[in-house]
């Protein structure tokens, strides 16, 4: 499922504010910042901070810019 492209502009990180970057792949969310992936279920985006998986440096590098 793609996420529609106006959605990324008006949400953000809820632990920093800043961007997310979608990884489609993935089906999730990223914030480089605080190297948090936020799922994306059933179309929604589960902006949850307890519920986000913390990114290592491999998997960071990997995602678009």
């Amino acid at each position: 499922m793609s996420l529609d492209p106006s959605t990324l502009q008006i949400i953000a990180c809820p632990s920093c504010k800043g961007k997310l970057v979608y990884a489609e792949q993935k089906e999730e969310l990223v914030c480089r910042g605080e190297r948090l992936a936020y799922l994306i279920e059933e179309g929604i985006p589960v902006l949850i901070t307890d519920s986000a998986r913390t990114l290592d440096a491999k998997e960071l590098e990997q995602l678009p810019s």
